[in-house]
């Protein structure tokens, strides 16, 4: 119970998405276009989830706020404290650097971890705060602190092979980095509903997103269209401003344009967020999300029509 302007409510708790044994849906046929359709409306969920709260912008604004710092706090240590030419300054680089790596992915990884809790109730029929969020995350914290030590030597093995071999080494990092990102493009809603630990997780969000690939596309490629369409008005924001205030216009406009990118880019990230915990909760449940038709899926699949 919890008691809200003087009165006492019942606190709402999610139902289990998944049972403790994890296990795969009845099995679903659709065409590459009823998938991709599929995508868009799990795209349309979560932007309605992200209308109903939007407070969830914030999460990812704190989280570009700390990982910022602490990039900023590393590279004064590094200019000020270090000499990396000597042996302990290349060292002492390396050592920081790995901890950076960390740092920044758990941070990200945490508050990721709160709009997808918060989501999950949403869907659920619930009526979330960030506060709830929070707490699905702080339940988690060990898990998303394993992944975050896995994603961060990741991420420096990937950079190592970048700097050692060049031009191919970039290559072959970049192909490496996209493979791991799709596998585990699941990783985290796995991790924080289903509770296993991350190599696990890795499994079980590559056997999930085989069955629902095309669904995953069709998400990722719609919202990512939606982002690049409300990006594109902003780049008149510099020309009108050279237009009608010559250079200093061109200054305003490019900082108008850049504060409107970055509020986008928030907004994107949360969405992004929302757009996986709906991918996963239909690649569990089969279904979309409370509040939105149920009967969806079958009145658009070939038997239907």
């Amino acid at each position: 119970m919890e008691r809200r302007h003087g009165r006492t409510i019942p606190v709402w708790t999610p139902t289990p998405t998944v049972p403790s044994a994890p296990y795969s849906p009845v099995a679903r046929k659709p065409g590459f276009f009823q998938r991709l359709r599929i995508g868009w409306q799990l795209t349309k969920v979560s932007l309605g989830i992200l209308r109903k709260e939007k407070g969830l912008i914030l999460l990812p604004f704190l989280s570009l706020l700390i990982t910022g710092a602490v990039w900023i706090a590393f590279f004064i240590t590094i200019f000020f404290f270090t000499a990396p030419s000597d042996v302990f300054g290349f060292w002492l680089f390396y050592l920081g650097l790995a901890i950076v790596y960390f740092v920044t992915f758990f941070v990200s990884i945490y508050f990721n971890a709160a709009v997808m809790g918060a989501a999950m109730i949403r869907l659920n029929g619930g009526d979330p705060t960030i506060s709830d969020g929070l707490k699905v995350a702080r339940a988690n914290v060990r898990r998303i602190a394993g992944w975050a030590l896995v994603t961060a030597t990741i991420g420096l093995i990937l950079r190592a092979i970048a700097e050692r071999f060049g031009f191919l080494g970039r290559i072959i990092a970049g192909a490496l980095g996209a493979a791991w990102g799709i596998v585990t493009y699941l990783v985290v809603p796995v991790l924080i509903f289903e509770k296993i630990g991350p190599w696990a997780a890795v499994k079980r969000s590559g056997s999930l997103l085989r069955q629902t690939w095309g669904e995953a596309a069709g998400g990722y490629l719609s919202l990512s269209g939606i982002i690049v369409l409300l990006a594109l008005p902003a780049l008149l924001a510099p020309l009108l401003g050279f237009l009608l205030g010559g250079v200093i216009g061109l200054v305003v406009g490019l900082g108008i344009a850049v504060v409107y990118w970055l509020i986008l880019g928030l907004v994107g990230s949360a969405a992004q967020s929302i757009l996986v915990t709906a991918l996963y909760r239909y690649a569990t449940t089969g279904k979309l999300g409370f509040g939105f038709p149920q009967d969806l899926l079958a009145a658009r699949s070939p038997s239907a029509r």
